[in-house]
């Protein structure tokens, strides 16, 4: 191929990066401005053009699918297979460079990788064989802390405990998982990293040797790098080899999980780079990438660029104010049924949202509305583990006969009962035919165990009927957050899984409640009558059956925004646009992780092409308690021009970040007792709501489908209601 083909289908910036001269550049490629061409392209000057041999390149990308991509984009660009390119993720080249040097690596010849189970089941045979106990030394969290340190680069010879006990019993741990996979001839995948480097830090003669071969080294996602990558990086590049790396330090939103925006930001310092920009969006309207810069300039320390694109302005931000979470929902499918009528297709709209919780309320809704749809990268909400756990313990409570949730929560959170005395009352039962609480319950009086696990046994018996009683005649929320307290789920959960991982856990296990006090059990004559509870329970038990959309089935995609990051769709809903919620509470205090907040929102602005719309809501259940929240910071900072409010407030409130929202509203005047409203409602009028009971309407704004209501409850107190699914009842 010439040196014009490789060019002519290129813009001009994309080109003088293609075609630079052999030195470290960085390319600093807005959303949607073509990367991956870019990265493909160059590769193919330096063979085509350069004359450099396929045996000198090392490309380095982040997840195995978009080696693939690349290796099969050269094919196809050159017309012909390139064979001797390194082409992989980190983890991938570094496990080749143990493969090929093994002996040097101080690994046998067949060692193999564990997995992150395999990790977990070895740092519980090492806590058994040091005599801790897992509730106290979670494995999963020990997990993360030998990780995190592999990530650093440090082993457990280089760890300090200063004076710390528990950090002091930390590494003694890390040492002996140490000990344990030299002696097995394993690795796990922070050690492929870690090893190659040392592999290569350490032998001057292999070191040498790759610094000749890999004369021209390609980093895709560069602000997605750890210390560890980075360090990995300059030692195989040393001080002739360039580097070209492609990556946007706008869309750096991995910081929790040990991702370092500081090493793009360094790396003209560290490589002596120039910096080549790629600003012209392919993707999205001019509307949409005005709104994304105008966002991300409140961001301090950036590199630097404003996206822009030729295919026109198009259709303004859609803005839309909710009365609550389920209003918020319905409006989405509603929205989503509008593009489908129009010819479009469901798979072309993304629902993207803060935090996996918000997914519930769209679930349920779609269900009821018949909106096939399927959480991308990860569960529904009824099928993720700590919402299992938690319905387990009340199911367990309600009907001490389901074993199913017995041998789910027996252990869990780890009491010390073991496997072995599990399967012991599982056979039991089995042969006995009764239920394994029966077993249990026997066998405790008659001591059959040992001491050891007839304690823990008897704990966790305590622990079963303590929560019957305690929850015997609370309101349903009340009693899932009882259970859900009194199991410790979310302590167990926040010291299992530090950071945001925990942090996501525990905010589905808040909706879980949440969930309930939404709750309104259906009354059905030919059913037989159901406790609150029961009826909840199987409820969720018919959602969680409801399923995802079939494989190839037209589907509405839901999705956290960091789920979202490289996918593109046409219409874009961004829900939940709240404080707390949106930027996160665990980071609004914070300027380093408030502005990664605001890059996570740049994230999700970017993914629409050629609509996105923006919610918010009012009011949101969390906890089982109604929150008032004040619209999220980052609205106020997209132009107004831009924003188009489909349901502008009716009445003005002050906000710390948005004094009417958008621009100066009017007040409306309350409407006077006697009066009749849009609604077809009276203001004084008594009616009656199937969960609230009985009140007195006091306030009503809107109309149509939007219209609602402010009922002053005798129970429940003051609550703001949406008449279309309200069903109020006149008195």
């Amino acid at each position: 191929m010439s040196k014009a083909a490789l060019l002519d289908s290129l813009n001009v910036p994309q080109r003088e990066a293609v075609s630079a001269p052999p030195q470290s550049v960085l390319v600093l490629a807005g959303a949607g401005s073509g990367k991956t061409r870019v990265l493909v392209h160059r590769i193919a000057w330096l063979l085509q053009v350069e004359g450099i041999s396929p045996l000198s390149v090392l490309a380095v990308t982040f997840t195995n699918k978009a080696a693939a991509e690349m290796r099969g984009r050269i094919h196809d660009l050159l017309g012909m297979p390139v064979g001797g390119l390194w082409v992989g993720t980190f983890h991938g080249l570094a496990h080749r460079l143990l493969r090929l040097h093994w002996r040097e690596a101080n690994l046998p010849q067949t060692f193999q990788i564990l997995d992150s189970e395999d990790q977990i089941r070895l740092i519980k045979r090492i806590l058994k064989s040091l005599d801790l106990d897992e509730t106290r030394w979670p494995p999963r969290q020990i997990a993360n802390f030998i990780n995190a340190r592999k990530d650093e680069g440090a082993r457990a010879k280089h760890l300090d405990s200063r004076g710390d006990e528990a950090q002091e019993q930390l590494i003694r741990i890390y040492r002996q998982y140490e000990e344990q996979c030299q002696r097995s001839g394993v690795v796990d995948f922070a050690e492929l990293l870690l090893r190659s480097l040392e592999l290569l830090r350490d032998n001057a003669e292999l070191q040498a040797h790759y610094r000749r071969r890999f004369r021209h080294i390609l980093v895709d996602e560069f602000q997605d790098t750890n210390a560890l990558q980075y360090a990995w990086l300059r030692l195989i590049a040393g001080e002739e080899n360039p580097v070209f790396a492609v990556g946007d330090d706008d869309q750096s939103i991995y910081g929790w999980r040990g991702a370092k925006i500081e090493n793009i930001q360094n790396f003209t310092r560290d490589f002596a780079s120039a910096i080549i920009r790629l600003e012209q969006n392919y993707r999205s309207t001019g509307n949409i990438l005005q709104a994304a810069n105008a966002l991300i300039d409140h961001n301090r320390k950036r590199l630097g660029k404003q996206l822009w694109t030729a295919s026109g302005e198009g259709e303004p931000i859609d803005l839309y104010s909710a009365f609550n979470e389920l209003d918020e929902a319905r409006y989405i499918a509603g929205r989503i049924k509008q593009w489908v009528d129009h010819g479009n297709r469901r798979e072309e709209v993304a629902i993207l949202y803060r935090s996996n919780a918000q997914s519930r309320v769209f679930e349920t809704t779609f269900n009821e509305q018949r909106i096939p749809y399927r959480v991308y990268g990860g569960l529904r909400f009824f099928e993720r583990a700590e919402i299992k756990d938690a319905l387990a313990y009340l199911r367990l409570v309600t009907n001490s006969a389901d074993d199913a949730s017995f041998e789910r929560i027996v252990n869990h959170p780890p009491r010390g009962i073991g496997e072995r005395t599990v399967d012991t009352l599982r056979q039991q039962a089995r042969t006995e035919r009764r239920s394994m609480w029966e077993v249990t319950v026997d066998a405790l009086q008659s001591g059959e165990f040992t001491a050891r696990a007839n304690t823990a046994l008897a704990g966790f018996v305590r622990l079963i009927k303590q929560m019957a009683e305690e929850i015997h005649g609370l309101p349903l929320a009340e009693q899932v957050d009882a259970i859900i307290a009194l199991a410790t789920l979310r302590e167990h959960y926040l010291s299992k899984e530090k950071g945001e991982a925990g942090q996501a856990r525990v905010d589905n296990l808040n909706e879980l409640v949440s969930a309930a006090h939404s709750y309104l059990q259906v009354r059905d004559d030919n059913a037989p009558e159901m406790d609150p509870l029961s009826a909840f329970l199987a409820h969720a038990a018919l959602e969680a059956g409801e399923g995802q959309g079939e494989a190839g089935e037209d589907c509405v995609q839901m999705m956290t925004l960091h789920s979202a990051k490289g996918l593109e769709f046409p219409l874009v809903f961004l829900a939940g646009l709240e404080e707390g919620l949106f930027p996160h509470q665990m980071s609004a205090d914070e300027p380093s992780r408030l502005e990664e907040e605001r890059r996570l929102c740049y994230v999700g602005i970017t993914r629409a092409e050629q609509q996105l719309v923006i919610s918010y809501a009012e009011q949101r259940q969390l906890h089982g308690q109604t929150r008032f929240s004040a619209p999220s910071r980052f609205l106020r900072e997209l132009p107004d021009a831009l924003i188009n409010e489909v349901r502008p407030k009716v009445k003005t409130y002050q906000t710390s970040y948005a004094p009417s929202l958008r621009t100066a509203q009017t007040t409306t005047a309350k409407p006077k007792i006697g009066s009749q409203t849009e609604s077809g409602y009276t203001i004084g009028q008594r009616v009656s709501h199937a969960k609230f009971g009985e009140g007195v309407i006091i306030d009503a704004e809107g109309s149509g489908s939007q219209a609602r209501v402010e009922v002053n409850f005798k129970a429940a107190g003051r609550k703001w209601l949406v008449l279309a699914y309200a069903n109020l009842q006149r008195l």
